[in-house]
């Protein structure tokens, strides 16, 4: 596997991705093809709604499932080498911007969720965080401008 292709991700983060191609390639897509098959038997296709929202959901779940079986073949669980001291993917970082404090998990992209306060390592916050230590202090552009945090605790 060539290095470019290694996806980083959290121990728990490669655990649900196999969990949802679990649900994706079995439950999930044999319930569309009996949607399928339902709409079919129900007759003319041109015009049947049933049948082309099943079809486009089955799209969508070979898709994913394409998406989430490249994902594993080329996760790699990040490890912290012993120095946690240093940000890496798995790290939970309190960082401080203006007066406000804020927690962020720091993942591997296919696991990133910014309303669960999930960044990825390859995000702009995430990929200047990486690396760095408390006490270090980081400019990151932003829409509205640069902005500097401040490390203020590592966790892993």
């Amino acid at each position: 596997m060539d290095k470019k292709d290694v996806i980083y991700v959290t121990k728990e983060g490669l655990e649900k991705l196999k969990a949802e191609l679990a649900e994706l390639s079995g439950a999930k897509r044999t319930e569309v093809a009996r949607r399928i098959k339902e709409a079919r038997e129900m007759g003319d296709i041109s015009e049947n709604s049933e049948y082309d929202a099943a079809k486009q959901e089955q799209s969508y779940i070979e898709g994913r499932i394409s998406e989430l079986e490249e994902f594993i073949k080329n996760a790699q669980i990040s490890k912290d080498n012993g120095k946690k001291d240093i940000i890496g993917v798995g790290a939970k970082v309190k960082i401080q911007v203006d007066s406000e404090e804020i927690e962020y998990h720091i993942v591997g992209a296919p696991e990133a969720n910014p309303l669960e306060k999930k960044i990825s390592h390859e995000s702009p916050l995430g990929s200047a965080l990486v690396g760095k230590r408390v006490g270090d202090k980081i400019e990151v552009e932003a829409p509205m401008g640069k902005l500097i945090y401040t490390i203020l605790k590592i966790d892993y």
